[in-house]
């Protein structure tokens, strides 16, 4: 009896956005009195950091330092319309719309500071910092607590922005079934290698090797961090989670979290990660979606890594002990 050690590969191609398009989102933002900006959605952060990432856009987009903008994503009954957080279109979707917002939101706040300064607005630039400034004089400027203070006080201006975001529906032709299903294409390969007990069954996840082309990795870190918690989860859709395990049969399927089993941190593979960027040319700043795809190449790399290291082929979810030793069984001739 040994543990057999195999390698396996898989590769994706994942769609940012879905329903032929005719999916819009929407974002809407605005200063207040100290010089911040406020961007009111109604996406759901779901963990993924989509919070984080708005306020990253809007602050480029703006030219300010990105304390200096909140996100609130109150709810569907007091913020701007989102067709919802899914299909990995949140950053694609919701950051074209924020990015409008903040352009249309900048031209007043430009306009603002050259009535102040008393130039024309394509003269100004703003330094990223928090100030305005003259091209080539940096020394003729104004902050954005005075820029703000001057506009709802003396100018009675609202330092705001509107922006929607839609990809046209895409009809599908009956006679062909040409379609656009979706907004751009990010792509995905793993590599696993596992470890397989073949008297126990036990299937042993020992490294994972992760590329993705992203478009733009908008956060760097966080990306890998999805990228991890991704594959995470794509171990345990392989390995571990199933809902009704003697399927068609309902009974003894587990009723709580103490019963529905998942792998924990000792069970986490060795993790590496790279990044490919190849911006799409409809995303905010060349982004595409990486959201649910994290779990997706995981998932057949390890049925392969299974198959390449003790000849058995599931192809059933999870991919169980009692599966595997079935499946050696099967190739040594055992009766079932």
């Amino acid at each position: 009896m040994a543990r057999l050690r195999g390698r396996g590969m898989a590769s994706v191609n994942y769609p940012t956005g879905m329903n032929l398009g005719g999916d819009p989102s929407q974002a809407l933002i605005h200063a207040t009195t100290t010089g911040s900006f406020v961007i009111s959605l109604s996406s759901v952060d779901l963990g993924q950091g989509l919070k984080t990432i708005m306020a990253q856009i809007a602050a480029e987009t703006l030219g300010v330092p990105y304390g200096n903008v909140m996100v609130d994503t109150a709810d569907t009954d007091t913020g701007p319309h989102c067709m919802g957080t899914f299909a990995s279109r949140a950053t694609h979707r919701v950051g074209n719309a924020v990015i409008m917002a903040a352009k249309e939101a900048r031209e007043v706040m430009m306009q603002v500071a050259a009535d102040e300064l008393e130039v024309d607005p394509d003269d100004l630039m703003g330094d990223g910092e928090g100030r305005i400034h003259v091209v080539g004089s940096p020394e003729k400027g104004i902050g954005l607590v005075e820029l703000a203070l001057a506009a709802h006080f003396k100018h009675g201006r609202t330092i705001s922005g509107r922006g929607i975001y839609m990809k046209p529906k895409s009809d599908v032709d009956p006679e062909t079934g040409k379609m656009d299903p979706d907004s751009a294409q990010a792509h995905a390969c793993t590599v696993a290698e596992v470890e397989v007990d073949d008297e126990t069954g036990e299937v042993f996840v020992l490294k994972l090797t992760n590329v993705y082309e992203i478009g733009r990795a908008m956060n760097p870190a966080m990306a890998h961090q999805q990228i991890v918690g991704g594959a995470w989860m794509g171990i345990s859709h392989a390995l571990y989670e199933t809902t009704e395990p003697y399927y068609p049969d309902r009974s003894h399927g587990p009723t709580d979290f103490a019963g529905y089993l998942m792998p924990g941190p000792g069970d986490l593979a060795e993790m590496r990660s790279a990044i490919i960027e190849r911006p799409a040319k409809n995303g905010p700043y060349g982004a595409k979606g990486i959201g649910e795809m994290t779990a997706n190449s995981p998932i057949p790399a390890i049925a392969n890594a299974i198959f390449d290291a003790c000849g058995v082929r599931v192809d059933e979810m999870p991919i169980t002990p009692e599966r595997v030793l079935r499946g050696l069984d099967a190739l040594r001739g055992v009766p079932a």
